[in-house]
Formats: C-alpha cells, sequence, structure tokens
C-alpha cells in the first residue's frame, strides 16, 4: 500500500512538471514557492532512484508546458554539508574532533559553520531561469546538524522566482514538519503539500 501511495505521488509530481503556472511559480500571492513531497521513510532507496530519474528526465527535456523545458536542480544538503566544510578546511579534522570533544561540541560547531545561510547560497545558481526547479534531498542525512525548516525561513528572497521542492522523509501537517514521522523538526507555516 505504502509503495502504491508512493508511485501516485511520484506520477504526480512529473505531472506538476509540465503545469506551466507551477513552473512559473504562479498563484502563490507574494510567497515563494516552496512544495513538500512527503514519503515513507522506509521507502528512501526508491525516493534517491525516483529523484535521480527525474532529474535526468528533466534534464533530457521529458517535462515542460508550453515550450517552457522544466529543469530540476538537485541539492543534496548532505552533499552541501561536506562541501561547506571543505570550504572550510575542516572536513578532515571533524572526525578527530568529535572523538576528543564530544558529539554535543562538534555539532555546536557544525551549525556554527553550516548556517542555513550558508546553505541557501551553495543551493542557488545564476541566473535563474523560467522553468528552473529546486529540488533539496537529504533531509534525513543531515539532521540533527541542519533543520530543513531554518534552512526554508532563510530561502524566500533567494528562490522568489523557482519552485523549491523539499523531499521530506515525514510527515508535514500544515504547520510542522515531523521527520521520519516521529521527530519534531520545526514548524513550517509558509510550504504547501506539493500532492
Amino acid at each position: 500500500m505504502q509503495e502504491k501511495d508512493f508511485e501516485n505521488r511520484c506520477d504526480r509530481l512529473k505531472e506538476r512538471l509540465q503545469d506551466l503556472d507551477f513552473l512559473a511559480n504562479k498563484g502563490l500571492g507574494n510567497e515563494a514557492g516552496i512544495f513538500t513531497f512527503c514519503y515513507d521513510p522506509t521507502l528512501e532507496l526508491e525516493a534517491r532512484d525516483f529523484f535521480g530519474h527525474l532529474v535526468s528526465d528533466s534534464r533530457s527535456g521529458k517535462f515542460g508546458a508550453n515550450g517552457v523545458h522544466a529543469c530540476v536542480h538537485e541539492r543534496n544538503l548532505y552533499d552541501l554539508l561536506l562541501r561547506i566544510c571543505e570550504g572550510k578546511r575542516i572536513l578532515d579534522r571533524l572526525p578527530k574532533q568529535e572523538e576528543r570533544r564530544g558529539q554535543t561540541a562538534m555539532l555546536r560547531q557544525l551549525q556554527r559553520i553550516a548556517t542555513p545561510e550558508a546553505f541557501v547560497a551553495a543551493m542557488d545558481w545564476n541566473p535563474h531561469e523560467l522553468g528552473d526547479v529546486l529540488l533539496i534531498t537529504g533531509v534525513g542525512e543531515v539532521y540533527p546538524f541542519v533543520r530543513v525548516h531554518n534552512i526554508l525561513n532563510n530561502m524566500q528572497s533567494t528562490f522568489r522566482d523557482v519552485p523549491v521542492v523539499v523531499a521530506y522523509p515525514g510527515v508535514y501537517d500544515g504547520r510542522s514538519l515531523s521527520l521520519f514521522g516521529r521527530l519534531k523538526d520545526g514548524h513550517y507555516y509558509r510550504a504547501f503539500d506539493l500532492i
């Protein structure tokens, strides 16, 4: 049953990539178009496979509407975390620091370095074009170092012209995010459920 629901949600996401209003980020007032694509965390491998195909299919011109080509830009939060740490030249030292100072100290250090603003800057590309879609993956991989609601709160102005889809292994009820359906990830009111 869960797999069938997931397949239906995947099909609906593909349909949205062929909707010109969605691609143009229209119909949301002055809000940035931030959407959640929630799925059962037990289907993580299937989700990764689906998102990989979705990105490659979009690059090959499979999605779009009225001459507007949909181009999905995937940003995996774990990969971005590693890139931010590499940029600060601390990635190689993290295992020894965790061993020496403990997990809590490392968590605090990473949160000072890998700020929501740093993630938003690492996700961005220029120029944004009509049809671009940002797909955020890896939400569960970076917990508890990074909470997705903090990133979403900081991306309003940067991605105002691009629909943002958050691949979320958990539940979003319109008010708060629950990672894996069990962990409170935080309150967030500006997203819309994609499906």
